[in-house]
């Protein structure tokens, strides 16, 4: 490993040892018929997680069948389920009481996923996010918006609305609770085509309201 990486064999041992004492290498003793045991070092179920990630390739594939579905009641069944499975990975960490406690819950959650969020109480909850987690899809197709907004609404309970949108241009996106369950909020900004002012900077196919409820 030393001659392959071009360090000394003292520059590999420190390494792996810190690779060991974060968690992502495991070493194991393997006896041999004569002679001193050597050392056999592996990725750990956490070093294997973060040494490769394809999913970015296989969610756009995977998006990209979901929209190819033609029929309109079939595309929002599967959008609907999209977002409560989504939802349900999550489901356990929102334990809030009231529609601003469970968005508190949900920008915990989304802290824990490395996306920067705020919860503030104006008129009526606002969870703010202020990156998105799903660049490349939301790029190619709005319609993801729609079911990050159905997770949320499914996490908090109440009807959520995409009230600002960074595809048009806003510094963040907004989703705003109802303070009662029930109900179906209006219209969202991932229902309506891009704004002309936007559409210039990224390629987003605008979807029919049907397809996203």
């Amino acid at each position: 490993m030393a001659e392959r990486l071009g360090v000394t064999a003292t520059a590999v041992r420190q390494r792996l040892d810190r690779l060991m004492r974060a968690g992502l290498v495991e070493r194991t003793t393997v006896a041999k018929p004569r002679g001193r045991p050597s050392h056999a070092y592996s990725l750990t179920v956490t070093g294997r997680r973060l040494g490769g990630d394809n999913f970015r390739d296989l969610a756009m594939v995977l998006w990209k069948e979901v929209r190819s579905v033609t029929d309109d009641g079939v595309r929002r069944g599967l959008l609907n389920r999209i977002a409560g499975a989504l939802a349900d990975v999550y489901r356990d960490r929102v334990t809030g009481s009231t529609a601003a406690e469970r968005l508190a819950d949900v920008a915990a959650v989304f802290a824990d996923r490395d996306i920067a969020c705020s919860v503030e109480q104006a008129a009526l909850p606002v969870l703010t996010s202020y990156s998105c987690p799903y660049p490349d899809l939301a790029e190619q197709d709005r319609a993801i918006c729609a079911a990050e907004r159905l997770m949320i609404q499914d996490l908090v309970g109440t009807a959520v609305q995409l009230s600002e949108c960074r595809l048009d241009g806003a510094p963040c996106c907004r989703f705003t609770a109802a303070e009662v369950p029930g109900g179906d909020p209006s219209p969202g900004l991932e229902r309506m085509p891009l704004a002309p002012s936007n559409a210039g900077r990224v390629s987003v196919q605008p979807t029919a309201p049907e397809s996203l409820s």
